[in-house]
């Protein structure tokens, strides 16, 4: 369904959030680098996401860099919804086979990958929410419904709502309100 992943892609934040993101893909694995400024914080984000076969997320290592320093964490999954956050059991994450950073626009292709969506059909797909500057770690619900080979309506807590634009490999082109792909 999908065109190989291109080696790297990049997004510009644009609104809430000034800055920009840079994904290196490799087969299975993605990682990236953020820097932002948002509400006048600044922060440097790195990450790498190891994936299944299936696109499910089997481990992630996120690291922020904020004027408080520098934090990591990492988040291991069996691939069937049972995590690990710094090693110990994650029970409030149980179900969940997806991650989202919220320093990245690029983890929106996880779910549109793994869940081969049919045309019209509301699907919930909650993930592993990671924070920027503080690497919580939560759950966050969201849904996608696909309109077409390109457009996906997304929804999130908090009344959110967007239609995203993918490009053919299903990497986001255009995230409204959050991110634009230039490169």
């Amino acid at each position: 369904m999908f065109a190989d992943l291109p080696p790297f892609a990049a997004w510009r934040f644009v609104d809430a959030v000034d800055g920009f993101e840079v994904m290196y893909a490799e087969p299975g694995r993605l990682r990236g680098h953020t820097s932002a400024v948002e509400d006048g914080e600044a922060y440097a984000v790195t990450y790498e996401i190891t994936l299944d076969d299936r696109w499910r997320t089997r481990r992630v290592q996120v690291s922020s860099d904020t004027v408080a320093g520098t934090r990591t964490t990492v988040l291991v999954s069996d691939g069937d919804g049972r995590w690990t956050v710094e090693g110990h059991p994650a029970p409030h994450l149980d179900g969940l086979v997806d991650v989202d950073l919220e320093a990245s626009a690029c983890t929106n292709t996880l779910p549109i990958h793994r869940l081969r969506l049919p045309a019209d059909e509301v699907v919930t797909a909650s993930a592993v929410y990671v924070q920027a500057l503080d690497l919580t770690v939560r759950r966050l619900d969201q849904t996608y419904r696909r309109l077409d080979d390109h457009r996906f309506d997304y929804t999130s807590e908090g009344d959110f709502r967007a239609v995203l634009t993918y490009d053919d490999a299903g990497l986001v082109l255009d995230y409204p309100g959050i991110a634009v792909r230039f490169a």
